[in-house]
């Protein structure tokens, strides 16, 4: 069945436009209901939500959607996706829902779900309910109709979960750290879960107004995370995104360590300890250097799909821990049953505290492959996968690459373009086996 309104992470869109309108969002609220009241049992679902001012209007609608499904539902405000995983499972909840766009500006906004054990759900589960939102609507009679209520300490408790993936006998006492909230869902608890854990916090980002979420600021826009370690003398910067599952980190000297790096160091740090380490999932983007690196130390290395679902899908089929993208989706499911950016960082930072060593020590040797990225213009209806000028030159380039390099090709999934990147030691070699292949492409 293909799937008409979720993507790779919810629903995503536009406010104002569908899907992401009040009317479709109740219809939305109602179906999942639907699908959970198959169940014998009254559920209980968890909402939470980033700072995004479509955020109330939103959750009015699923709040309204649920209860004519005769489904309950507590409310946390504005709270990390990652939280919301975490109240979902400790609370024994049936499902937990977070309204956010992530990383997108705040006039979009999307709605994603987790099961009862804090975990992404699957494909079939998705299809259910885009085919219940095909049926007629089963409204609920008023006895039958479902309660709301807010949870007043949810900040607090998933501040205390964090804490708790921290070593008990560390601390980050001595560190003076700039921790960039995006002005998003982690605008309040990020600088106390540092802050309570030792360290001196300076925040920026953490002034949400509904408006200004990931707006020059968070972990896709890093250049406001350098400027502030410098500012302040800090040693490290912790930037997240608007709803807190992505992690950029910054040294004093200015350098941004990007998610393969922050991987590298999670599973070093894991061997340090003496803990074996099986191996660890990428994705296609993930730097080459970084796979050699951890094969040199004996950790199996693969690759999954982009998205961090599919990583968490690889993880859990092979029995793994580790796993994340260059974008800063980093996940340890010995500490979490999802992508969190808090706890990532305390991660890596555990690293740099319990060895003295800073994070660039950490990644001596480990020099990251220049990659050039092309995107070539596909014509109407053309076939790039039978052209035989890209196959000949395909398999002339990995010639040329001779195993210190590797070739991505893959389409766009919202445009009509062909992706061709190239990763090599030498940034000139990258640079012109790219432009062959996209040459190839356009012949």
């Amino acid at each position: 069945m293909t799937r008409r309104y979720f993507g790779t992470d919810g629903i995503r869109g536009t406010v104002g436009q569908s899907p992401i309108t009040p009317d479709f969002v109740l219809r939305l609220g109602h179906a999942v209901g639907q699908v959970l009241r198959r169940g014998e049992k009254r559920p209980t679902v968890l909402i939470g939500k980033d700072t995004r001012i479509s955020g109330y209007m939103l959750e009015s609608a699923l709040e309204a959607g649920f209860a004519s499904a005769g489904v309950d539902v507590l409310l946390t405000g504005p709270l990390p996706t990652p939280g919301v995983a975490y109240l979902t499972r400790a609370l024994r909840l049936d499902l937990g829902v977070v309204i956010s766009a992530s990383h997108n500006p705040y006039g979009d906004n999307g709605i994603k779900f987790f099961s009862a054990r804090g975990e992404k759900l699957p494909d079939e589960w998705e299809q259910q309910v885009e085919a219940a939102l095909e049926e007629a609507p089963c409204w609920t009679d008023s006895l039958g109709l479902g309660r709301a209520r807010r949870i007043e300490d949810a900040r607090g408790r998933y501040i205390e979960f964090c804490k708790s993936t921290f070593g008990a006998n560390l601390s980050l006492k001595g560190l003076k750290l700039v921790v960039d909230g995006a002005h998003g869902a982690a605008y309040q608890v990020a600088p106390r879960v540092f802050h309570e854990l030792g360290a001196e916090v300076v925040s920026i980002g953490c002034s949400p107004d509904g408006l200004n979420i990931n707006d020059g600021v968070g972990a896709t826009h890093p250049d406001a995370l350098v400027d502030a370690v410098r500012a302040h003398n800090a040693h490290y910067g912790v930037a997240l995104d608007g709803d807190a599952d992505r992690l950029q980190l910054v040294d004093a000297s200015g350098r941004l360590f990007n998610g393969d790096e922050l991987l590298y160091v999670m599973v070093a740090d894991r061997l340090a300890q003496g803990e074996t380490v099986r191996g660890a999932v990428g994705t296609l983007m993930t730097n080459m250097a970084v796979e050699l690196a951890l094969q040199e130390r004996g950790v199996e290395f693969v690759r999954a799909k982009v998205g961090d679902r599919y990583v968490l899908e690889e993880l859990v089929n092979r029995g793994w821990q580790l796993g994340g993208e260059g974008s800063g989706h980093l996940i340890a499911l010995d500490r979490h049953t999802t992508g969190d950016g808090i706890v990532s960082a305390l991660q890596v930072l555990q690293a740099v505290v319990r060895s003295g060593r800073s994070l660039a020590s950490w990644l001596d040797g480990v020099t990251l492959f220049p990659q050039t990225l092309i995107n070539v213009r596909l014509k109407p209806g053309q076939d790039w996968r039978a052209s035989a000028a890209l196959s000949a030159e395909h398999e002339a380039v990995k010639a040329r690459l001779a195993g210190r390099g590797r070739v991505l090709i893959r389409p766009s999934g919202t445009e009509p373009l062909l992706r061709v990147m190239v990763e090599a030691q030498d940034d000139a070699l990258a640079q012109s086996c790219a432009q062959a292949l996209a040459n190839a492409v356009q012949a």
